[in-house]
């Protein structure tokens, strides 16, 4: 099973991979942790790669495209996989294509996390942390026992800067404007699978599994 996760920040597309993953035996792959793995392998392109990081740039297409071939293709790439945070780009996934054609491979589907914006912000809005330990709150749907002190170390909780209402409306106009798009190009394949995400975890992992069964 060779698939891709969409959707916009806060949708739950980590949490419906690592079940997917438990649940099909298959690695959630992504492009943090291969960039990741490249850099500390020192492989040709994650020298290259860490240049562009380094400097807090944006690692170009081509070299991430190179990455990918050689996580996917490889005579040591995995038989499955669900592909996470790649691509974000009409340009990225048209070379993702045009591996799979050199390869002769397809995906199995591109799963499209959809909920309404303003669930989103709101559920996004709701998170807290520890300044302690780090462990996560949501205030809507695992609100700490006393009202903002950890449950496990009684640490005072915090609103991160990337949780703030402008930093999400933010982060939701960049999707649109990039990443939305692959929607209809991953439609026009016939590999487009759009999945509800309004519900809770478990209602939406039983969506994704009919729409792979179908």
């Amino acid at each position: 099973m060779k698939l891709i996760m969409l959707g916009p920040p806060g949708v739950g597309k980590g949490t419906q991979a690592q079940q997917l993953s438990k649940e099909f035996g298959i690695p959630q792959i992504s492009t943090g942790d291969i960039l990741r793995d490249a850099i500390q392998k020192k492989t040709v392109l994650g020298e290259k790669a860490n240049t562009f990081m380094s400097k807090g740039e944006l690692v170009p297409d081509e070299v991430m495209l190179g990455i990918i071939q050689e996580t996917l293709f490889s005579e040591h790439a995995p038989e499955g996989y669900i592909l996470d945070g790649f691509p974000r780009t009409i340009a990225q996934a048209e070379g993702l294509q045009n591996l799979f054609e050199e390869h002769n491979d397809a995906l199995n589907a591109v799963l499209s996390l959809e909920a309404d914006e303003n669930q989103i912000v709101r559920r996004l809005s709701s998170r807290r942390t520890c300044r302690n330990c780090n462990a996560l709150y949501n205030l809507l749907t695992m609100p700490p026992k006393i009202e903002g002190k950890c449950d496990l170390c009684s640490g005072n909780l915090y609103q991160r800067d990337d949780d703030r209402i402008e930093t999400i409306q933010n982060r939701l106009r960049v999707y649109k404007q990039q990443t939305e798009p692959l929607i209809g190009f991953y439609k026009s394949l016939g590999v487009l699978k759009s999945i509800n995400a309004s519900g809770a975890p478990e209602e939406v992992q039983k969506n994704i599994k009919r729409q792979l069964e179908d």
